[in-house]
């Protein structure tokens, strides 16, 4: 807004908390009431547009009932992450793409009393004795970092989440994977196949697994595990997700991604998926996958074989083992690595799909990788998209899953 509408909003919002009566409940309709008197008082000697009054009238409930600047970036279906640096800086993602946003907060105080507002829906505490939290809203991934561990900050980062979750037919359509691919990879999660995602920061990671999770047989019991619930898996009535939870003021214990890991091996599973591993949760993800469990995860890497060298690092921070049981533990659990990337034209790709061998190798001791499918990059089109497509460049050499449960790979 410019500094003119800037000033009437504050105008109106002054006039408005004035003429409220706070000793009784006030709908939005009857807040809207008081706006639209007080706005009517304010623009009686001024030269504004109709537009303009409709914008001040909404941006003024947005502040003293919503979340202020954001709420009309929240309610805008096609913004899929928003970031808050400070009160002027604010950044959206639309369509992959990231711009700056001509919203902005009144003041720090503001945005702080914004901050307050979000974490507390979700019951959690977030001050300068604990600058930094994650929750859950509606729909939303939130993180939030204050002073003084963010020096520009209040800092908020928001990653929503889709109403209707993708399927591999919408990744499809986005060229995301082949038809090819996704009745191979169909095949593995129904034959039982332990797979692990990995990929960069919005790679989509998250979007794969939940597409690839509803090929799960859905007469099976599948247990979720994450940090904040984000899989929304459809049609399957035998199903438990957990969610972890910090400690907070209150007392409350911290429950981890290990502790429900743990509890879920109780909990007669068929199918486990852990939303990401970050840690020593993934002792206790490889030990489900070794003792009969079918089990998806993701977590972050360049490469399919860099995912396996930060495997075995975060094995390392839960266990003092030797290496090659480390090597050996994770081979022998995962079948299956998907790695997913964010091309130079914004495009998210499965970039490969490898088998890991069962037998370390004799010589170098380390994990043998069995790549399967890779995406060749062929040319870039008139308007910088990259044009390639997916090779199959091996064949799978562990069938015994595939055959126990009488299934056969697509030809």
């Amino acid at each position: 807004m410019t500094r003119q509408l800037d000033e009437l909003k504050s105008r109106v919002k002054q006039r408005v908390i004035g003429d409220m009566d706070f000793s009784k409940d006030i709908s939005d309709e009857e807040m809207l009431e008081l706006i639209d008197k007080a706005l009517y008082e304010e623009i009686r000697h001024l030269s504004v547009s109709t537009q303009e009054r409709k914008h001040v009238r909404m941006q003024t409930f947005y502040s003293i009932r919503k979340l202020d600047a954001l709420q009309e970036l929240l309610d805008d279906p096609d913004v899929t992450e928003i970031m808050v640096n400070g009160t002027e800086n604010i950044f959206v993602e639309k369509k992959g793409a990231i711009f700056r946003s001509k919203a902005r907060f009144e003041s720090e105080e503001k945005l702080q009393d914004v901050v307050q507002q979000i974490v507390a829906s979700c019951n959690r505490v977030v001050n300068e004795a604990s600058p930094i939290v994650d929750a859950r809203i509606s729909g939303s991934r939130i993180n939030v970092v204050l002073n003084p561990v963010a020096i520009n900050g209040p800092i908020i980062t928001i990653r929503r989440f889709p109403q209707n979750p993708f399927t591999m037919d919408n990744l499809i359509e986005l060229g995301a994977l082949s038809e090819y691919l996704k009745e191979y990879l169909k095949i593995l999660v129904k034959a039982g196949y332990n797979i692990f995602i990995s990929g960069g920061t919005g790679s989509g990671k998250t979007t794969f697994l939940n597409a690839l999770s509803n090929f799960i047989p859905k007469d099976l019991r599948l247990i979720t595990i994450e940090d904040n619930a984000e899989l929304q898996i459809r049609e399957v009535p035998n199903l438990v997700q957990l969610e972890a939870r910090n400690a907070n003021v209150e007392g409350c214990r911290e429950i981890t991604i290990r502790d429900l890991i743990k509890s879920s091996l109780r909990m007669r599973p068929d199918w486990i998926v852990v939303g990401e591993v970050r840690g020593e949760e993934t002792v206790d993800m490889l030990q489900a996958m070794n003792t009969g469990h079918m089990s998806m995860s993701t977590g972050h890497a360049n490469s399919a074989k860099d995912m396996l060298s930060r495997l075995e690092t975060m094995v390392l921070m839960g266990m003092e083992i030797p290496l090659s049981a480390v090597r050996g533990q994770i081979s022998s659990g995962i079948d299956i690595i998907v790695h997913l990337g964010r091309l130079r034209d914004r495009s998210r790709k499965l970039l490969e799909i490898c088998e890991l061998e069962k037998e370390l190798d004799p010589v170098t001791g380390k994990i043998c990788v069995n790549r399967l499918f890779e995406f060749k990059e062929e040319n870039v089109d008139n308007y910088g998209k990259i044009i390639g497509s997916w090779r199959k460049t091996g064949e799978l050499k562990n069938t015994e899953k595939l055959l126990a449960a009488g299934f056969r790979l697509p030809t």
